[in-house]
């Protein structure tokens, strides 16, 4: 068995991994990084780009079909050819996943070890049964793996998580999507909107991670408008029937049995930490059997091992892995003796139609004695303009009229929550703000009309 020592080894070549790898180079660490599977970010080959890829196809047939409310009529038909979308979302996939495979091609090819890692000791790792690395320090950037409920196990391969949609050389006819988080809401709309039969399910009443019940509400009460989606609906059983996923519901206590060509599992993902061998370092776990790490610096507690990414589950978006590749490794290459980098303001978007974001705080986690400000976008002149104008915002602000944080149902929700995540980080207050340029007429007038709302009550306190 070859023997390597390195001050860094980083398990994981996604967006943490790489970043994890490149940071403690530059800091003049003997690093290697290593891969049991194709390379490429999950972002790149199952997430972010092919998810959009497939939206901006549903977004062009929907479009389509809403032209006559503007005098515009398409005469004929709207054929959707399932073969050429998916053949456009493959081809334009393989293109963002090439990116990355010649960024690691770049690497150093004394740093790159293939095969499956597994801890033999805190500091030692096997790879599969030919390299045995010693190590100074581990980041382990695994990323995250599909919830497979047991109910829906018997499906075989017609239980499908987003990690296989995007290899459909056709669209099917049917889908039951089970869940109403991100993938679920995402990829739910735009196979509908490609002419797909969709039902999507929730065994609560969550919906795109938003906290705000009236915010929830609003977008249910538009979303339901276009989609079946039943909420409080329990998973019972499924089977194969003639080639098709058969599965047995509850819903308002009543049991349904329907079939479908595909069931997509959107029910969250899970930490990918399996066989790696944990259990052979210190590595302590909670009562709710997760790894304990500390929130600032990523180091798992009394361990020189870092998670990073989406395996730790802080925040599963593309920049803060990326964030958090460079938070491991910079306490890495300093023994944990540098204080951890300052964090991003915190930011997360749905890119459904209308979309959703959350900025800062959330409702649920509001201080007491905190306002809210809001818009309606029903009246909202831009969005009147553009036929859009549905949607709610809703801005938050401690007493004293410091920004907190936001969550929004809307038109292009995705440009106003980085204007608001740009105030939060700067700290600025409603005043401030306020005290910005608003253009007329555009869509964060309705921005406008939220903060002098929370505004106002700040100041009748």
């Amino acid at each position: 068995m070859k023997e390597i020592q390195c001050d860094v080894a980083v398990i994981g070549a996604g967006t943490a991994g790489m970043t994890a790898y490149r940071t403690a180079k530059r800091a003049g660490k003997r690093t290697l990084m290593i891969e049991s599977g194709p390379y490429g970010t999950m972002c790149a080959r199952v997430g972010c780009m092919p998810s959009k890829l497939l939206i901006a196809a549903a977004d062009a047939a929907h479009h389509a079909r809403h032209t006559a409310p503007f005098g515009v009529h398409v005469d004929g038909s709207i054929r959707i050819e399932g073969k050429e979308v998916m053949d456009r979302v493959r081809r334009e996939r393989d293109r963002f996943v090439q990116f990355v495979v010649d960024d690691v091609e770049g690497f150093d090819s004394q740093d790159k070890v293939r095969g499956h890692a597994r801890f033999v000791s805190e500091h030692v790792l096997e790879v599969d049964d030919h390299t045995r690395i010693t190590a100074g320090h581990v980041i382990i950037a695994t990323g995250s793996t599909p919830v497979r409920p047991k109910e829906l196990e018997p499906l075989g391969v017609l239980l499908i998580s987003n990690e296989e949609v995007f290899d459909w050389t056709d669209l099917p006819e049917s889908v039951l999507v089970v869940g109403t988080g991100v993938i679920g809401l995402e990829l739910g709309q735009a196979l509908a909107r490609l002419g797909v039969k969709v039902s999507i399910i929730n065994r609560s009443q969550s919906l795109a991670g938003l906290s705000d019940p009236e915010v929830r509400e609003a977008g249910r009460a538009i979303f339901s408008q276009e989609l079946n989606i039943r909420a409080d609906v329990a998973v019972l059983g499924s089977e194969v029937v003639n080639g098709k996923a058969r599965v047995r519901l509850q819903v308002n206590g009543k049991e349904l049995v329907e079939d479908y060509d595909y069931v997509l599992g959107a029910a969250g993902r899970k930490p990918q930490l399996d066989n790696l061998g944990l259990e052979n370092t210190p590595a302590e776990w909670d009562s709710k059997g997760r790894v304990v790490f500390d929130l600032d610096s990523l180091q798992l507690k009394g361990t020189a091992i870092y998670l990073a990414g989406d395996v730790n589950q802080r925040a599963p978006i593309l920049h803060e892995a990326a964030d958090d590749g460079r938070l491991a490794a910079l306490q890495a290459a300093s023994n944990g003796q540098d204080e951890p980098m300052a964090r991003r303001a915190r930011m997360a978007v749905v890119f459904s139609d209308p979309q959703v974001a959350v900025v800062g705080t959330s409702f649920k986690s509001l201080p007491e004695g905190a306002v809210t400000g809001s818009v309606n976008f029903g009246n909202q002149g831009r969005a009147r303009v553009m036929l859009v104008n549905r949607g709610l915002l809703h801005v938050y602000a401690d007493k004293e009229g410091k920004f907190l944080g936001a969550e929004m149902v809307g038109p292009q929700a995705e440009h106003i929550a980085h204007l608001l995540a740009w105030s939060l980080q700067m700290g600025l207050t409603l005043d401030q703000m306020l005290a910005m340029p608003f253009y007329h007429p555009v869509l964060e007038e309705g921005l406008r009309t939220a903060l002098r709302q929370a505004q106002s009550a700040v100041r009748g306190k």
